[in-house]
């Protein structure tokens, strides 16, 4: 299936797409990859709101505000890994099965399935700036994060 068909699955049925997943061979590229994918919709999620920030604030040029964006996006790659594994020894702590590469699957594949919450959160702070809306979408994003995760690593467990 594709990514984006995935996507939409995920939000109806997380468990069966986080299942077909666990199922392939293992790979790490595969893995590498939906990391991948979230870095660049999270970068493109950023452009609204760089533009906002050029129009109030001309002075640094959104070429800039862009680059700054896309290494600070860079950075947290070995963020991830680690939260990818943080995540993994809570999960044997409480009794679940599983390994690191699953553990990376579950949290990578949560990174892709939230992405168009992403795209929207972007898409609010560009057009509408600080304030309650895009404190909503935020927290919004952020507990469907947390919620495909915990239900993904549980799949990863098992």
């Amino acid at each position: 299936m594709s990514v984006t068909r995935d996507i939409v699955a995920s939000w109806r049925g997380p468990r069966a797409v986080m299942r077909a997943h666990l199922a392939r061979p293992r790979s790490e590229p595969f893995a590498f990859t939906l990391l991948v994918t979230f870095l660049i919709v999270a970068f493109v999620a950023q452009w609204p709101a760089a533009s906002r920030q050029t129009v109030l604030q001309p002075d640094v040029p959104m070429t800039q505000r862009l680059l700054a964006a896309a290494l600070a996006l860079a950075a947290l790659v070995p963020f991830w890994y680690l939260l990818a594994a943080i995540g993994h020894w809570v999960a044997r702590a409480m009794g679940a099965g599983g390994d690191h590469y699953r553990a990376r699957l579950a949290l990578f594949w949560a990174l892709v399935t939230v992405s168009p919450l992403m795209l929207l959160q972007g898409l609010v702070a560009g057009m509408i700036g600080p304030g309650p809306a895009l404190t909503s979408v935020s927290v919004l994003a952020g507990l469907a994060f947390l919620t495909f995760w915990v239900i993904n690593l549980n799949e990863a467990g098992r």
